[in-house]
């Protein structure tokens, strides 16, 4: 466990401990306003349940650093209730709930490549990687000269989401899509 050096240390990404429980930093601004020490700002998400915390710190607050650890794992399937994953080195399968995972559900296909952060030598959430390639099972034709809406269309995705595409994009086609902003990148 390392103890960040300065509030500027705090960034969007970071793993850190708040009351010996790993958070993720999901939004970081630094505040400085006038006959006032600056704070900094930030949006955290629990690790563990996923639930989000809001918390400021100030100079002189000791945060320190989640000691996490990151293994390769494959995404197996999922039921009702869970997704199943398995590591690519000790083969050794563990689940996490869709609750727990929320959007990230819909990018899960059979066998996609994802990180694993382990925090105590358990696995605590699921990193995606920055793009995945989905077919696009059901979308309607694009109509030439139909660029009211932007020259966009919806498209559903084989794991039940759905994107804006652009009008070209026809049913069964493979896309792109960015897993960050949850937007079509490129066709496949």
């Amino acid at each position: 466990m390392s103890i960040l050096s300065s509030l500027n240390s705090i960034r969007v990404g970071l793993n850190i401990l708040v009351n010996d429980e790993p958070y993720q930093v999901l939004e970081a601004s630094f505040m400085r306003t006038a006959q006032r020490k600056p704070v900094m700002r930030t949006k955290l998400r629990h690790l563990l349940n996923g639930r989000v915390l809001e918390q400021s710190f100030k100079p002189g607050d000791k945060v320190a650093e989640a000691d996490m650890t990151r293994l390769r794992a494959n995404f197996l399937y999922s039921d009702e209730a869970r997704c199943h994953f398995m590591n690519q080195e000790t083969f050794e399968q563990f689940d996490f709930s869709k609750e727990s995972l929320g959007a990230k559900v819909g990018y899960l296909k059979d066998g996609v490549e994802v990180q694993i952060l382990n925090f105590n030598g358990a696995p605590v959430n699921v990193e995606l990687p920055k793009k995945v390639t989905l077919k696009v099972t059901e979308t309607p034709p694009g109509v030439k000269g139909d660029t009211a809406t932007g020259g966009s269309k919806q498209a559903k995705l084989e794991t039940g989401i759905t994107v804006n595409v652009p009008l070209f994009i026809k049913n069964e086609e493979m896309v792109i899509i960015n897993t960050e902003t949850g937007q079509y990148d490129e066709r496949a």
